[in-house]
């Protein structure tokens, strides 16, 4: 019997965040420049390829990681986590610095400080040529950034996968790090963290070759352009909390990934459907391991579907989330 390969190919970092939560009332900037009392801290397994394979694997989808992690206790623990999702940890190599790490400081209202682990990781390297077995029969290969992904871009394209890119924070859209992931992607996923009109930003990377630029822009919606121009979609309204902003912004590819890539929806159910993984995914609380499932995503849909037939504004500005340009 043939083997079957996976869906979707997660090509990044995994490892093991720190949230330390700050007491009600503290000021983030505050407390970075003076010392100060955190109220707790948790440990979990994070960092984008961790959330965003965790996140496929939820939604039912065939996942294979590709990534590094220590040969540590952290490691183990890393892979025992992925592994009991499901994903095929094939693709997993060990990182001789040991495995990743970040500290999160987290404000009352969900809001962070990140500080990432600055040890030797960007010298690791893949041969492309062992790689191209994990791509086999891929449709979706979602790339973040660590140095060494950039040489598989190639080998996903080869193995006639769709190659998408979270870009994360972008400041300077021509920056050359980030170049080869911008030339080799179809679609592309940005955060408007750094500005305020992102327009200018999205036209630059359209220009690298994607067909589509996904922009986050938080309680402001989502942007996405293409060469039909920028559809703006507003956020849906709804009544969760937000507790923790870590792994939104993964969320948001997935879901839009999934629906748009695999299930061929719409831009505007696709882009909802992220919209809703990335609000599901802020009302937890340090954690990976509890992204949005098929049925809760119906769920929330359901539940704005019967906003807007009751006449209550479904989205933040009282339109329907959806193509709005």
């Amino acid at each position: 019997m043939a083997t079957v390969g996976p869906d979707v190919v997660v090509v990044g970092n995994a490892g093991v965040d720190t949230n330390v939560y700050l007491p009600a009332g503290a000021a983030l900037a505050d407390l970075v420049r003076t010392e100060g009392h955190f109220a707790s801290d948790l440990d979990y397994v994070g960092h984008p390829g961790a959330f965003t394979s965790r996140g496929f694997a939820r939604l039912g989808l065939r996942t294979a990681f590709v990534g590094h992690v220590g040969a540590d206790p952290l490691g183990q623990w890393v892979r025992a986590e992925l592994a009991a999702d499901g994903i095929d940890l094939t693709g997993v190599g060990v990182d001789p610095a040991g495995t990743a790490r970040s500290v999160n400081l987290m404000s009352a209202d969900g809001s962070r400080v990140n500080f990432y682990d600055g040890r030797g990781h960007q010298d690791l390297r893949v041969d492309p040529v062992a790689a191209a077995p994990w791509f086999a029969g891929a449709r979706l290969a979602l790339f973040h950034l660590p140095n060494w992904a950039r040489h598989l871009v190639p080998v996903a394209r080869a193995a006639g996968a769709v190659v998408a890119c979270d870009l994360q924070d972008v400041h300077d859209p021509d920056e050359p790090y980030r170049r080869d992931f911008v030339r080799g992607a179809d679609i592309l996923f940005a955060s408007a963290a750094h500005h305020d009109d992102p327009v200018p930003m999205l036209a630059r990377l359209l220009a690298g070759g994607a067909g589509l630029v996904v922009c986050g822009r938080g309680r402001r919606g989502v942007l996405v352009a293409s060469a039909r121009g920028v559809e703006s979609f507003p956020p849906p309204e709804l009544d969760l909390p937000i507790v923790d902003t870590n792994g939104a912004g993964d969320a948001l590819a997935v879901g839009f990934l999934a629906a748009h890539v695999l299930q061929g929806r719409p831009i505007a159910a696709a882009v909802l459907r992220g919209q809703l993984a990335a609000r599901w995914a802020c009302a937890q609380r340090a954690s990976s391991s509890a992204p949005i499932d098929p049925a809760q995503l119906e769920e929330m849909l359901a539940r704005l579907a019967g906003r807007a037939a009751a006449g209550a504004p479904p989205g933040a500005d009282g339109r329907v989330p959806g193509r709005t340009g």
